[in-house]
């Protein structure tokens, strides 16, 4: 009998390849803005013949979320366990940067996975970090118990643990922008800041030009500001897929219908959200830059500006940096125009207090600056103290390369 020709066509590894378009899909669109169709489309076969692969959206999602923990837990169970540092986290490195493409899936989207894939999902970054904890600690050892938990009024939250987590954020920063940079050298502009967070004490000052001050959030006076007030945390407690209209009226006392006279849709809603967190954003780099100029201590301004923004305004910050990806293109636009903008600054500051950088080096730690805040944030549960904040900033100056 002779063979299938179409059987014998197909390619070996096409659940890989399905799940590498997927990623990729889902990682630029995010989970709910993508298809089965166009994840097919990318792999050159039919959603039919996806189908037979994965039998709905969330079962690849979930495959996919994975991927990344799996990768990263296998590459450092390759390392000897008394490797130094540079080796540790040069095994993550490698693996994140050539995921570079679906490996931000775990920052925003895993939010979506079912509570035990969650859990799952959970242990096997916490492996990861672990291992990098043990290196920090062995390498670079600090005081050991620095920063109470606020969650936890009598825990500390270990430094070496708060330093690791902050250097795996900053290497995870390269699959949340699309920065042109060889791999060689982008691996190594990482290998060194990641390095530099480990190292660093989070109990060292970094001494500021001045405190920080934020703009005050509008107090909402209207029906329109009261929607968006209430909109917020439920779109950065939820998703902003599985909040309805019906649950942002029942927040403000309206009747669904009523908020239609002020939003014509909830993606109206949205937006407003992320161009409210760019404004402010915007409002306080240009008070805290204000007379600023060394550049050194404009950096350490922006650092402790972002930081302190972040902190303030986390709810507003989570939902526009999650779901942005998920806007019309149309919408999305000036959200991009805007963070770029953002960037532009912190850029060109770094290159004047780091003259040896190139732009795209630049751009590539200014990512990865923010990358510390979001998962040393996470680690510290963003509870608002001054502590959490000085330790954060001091921080991000580590991974500019600063200290």
């Amino acid at each position: 009998m002779n063979a299938d020709p179409i059987a014998a066509t197909r390619p070996r590894n096409r659940r890989q390849l399905i799940v590498e378009a997927a990623g990729r899909v889902f990682s630029e669109r995010g989970y709910h803005a993508a298809s089965m169709e166009e994840i097919a489309a990318g792999v050159g076969i039919s959603a039919a013949a996806l189908y037979r692969h994965f039998p709905n959206k969330y079962a690849l999602f979930a495959e996919c979320a994975n991927v990344m923990a799996d990768r990263l837990v296998a590459a450092l169970d390759d390392v000897p366990p008394e490797a130094d540092l540079a080796a540790v986290l040069g095994a993550v490195i490698q693996v994140t940067v050539a995921q570079r493409a679906t490996g931000g899936l775990y920052r925003w989207e895993s939010r979506y996975l079912d509570r035990e894939d969650r859990r799952f999902l959970g242990a096997k970054f916490a492996r990861v970090v672990g291992r990098v904890t043990e290196a920090v600690r062995r390498e670079s050892p600090l005081p050991d118990a620095e920063l109470p938990d606020a969650e936890l009024p009598d825990a500390e939250l270990p430094a070496a643990e708060l330093r690791a987590a902050a250097a795996l954020g900053a290497i995870g920063s390269i699959t949340m922008h699309h920065v042109s940079i060889a791999q060689r050298r982008v691996e190594d502009v990482l290998l060194a800041c990641a390095l530099r967070v480990a190292t660093t004490d989070p109990a060292m000052s970094v001494g500021g030009p001045r405190p920080v001050e934020l703009p005050v959030q509008p107090v909402p006076r209207t029906r329109r500001a009261e929607i968006l007030a209430a909109a917020v945390p439920l779109f950065a407690r939820d998703g902003f897929v599985k909040v309805t209209n019906g649950q942002i009226a029942e927040a403000v006392g309206l009747t669904t219908s009523a908020i239609y006279r002020h939003y014509p849709t909830k993606v109206d809603i949205l937006v407003a959200a992320c161009l409210q967190a760019a404004g402010l954003l915007a409002q306080a780099v240009e008070q805290n830059l204000d007379e600023v100029t060394d550049p050194h201590d404009a950096v350490v301004a922006l650092a402790a500006t972002y930081v302190a923004y972040s902190f303030e305004h986390t709810e507003l910050t989570s939902v526009a940096e999650a779901e942005v990806a998920g806007l019309p293109t149309d919408l999305r636009q000036p959200l991009i125009l805007a963070q770029r903008e953002h960037i532009a600054v912190w850029e060109q500051q770094l290159r004047l207090a780091r003259p040896e950088l190139d732009p795209r080096q630049a751009r590539v730690l200014v990512h990865a600056g923010f990358g510390v805040v979001v998962e040393a944030g996470r680690r510290l549960h963003w509870q608002d103290t001054h502590e959490h904040r000085d330790a954060v900033t001091a921080l991000v100056v580590g991974a500019l390369g600063l200290q």
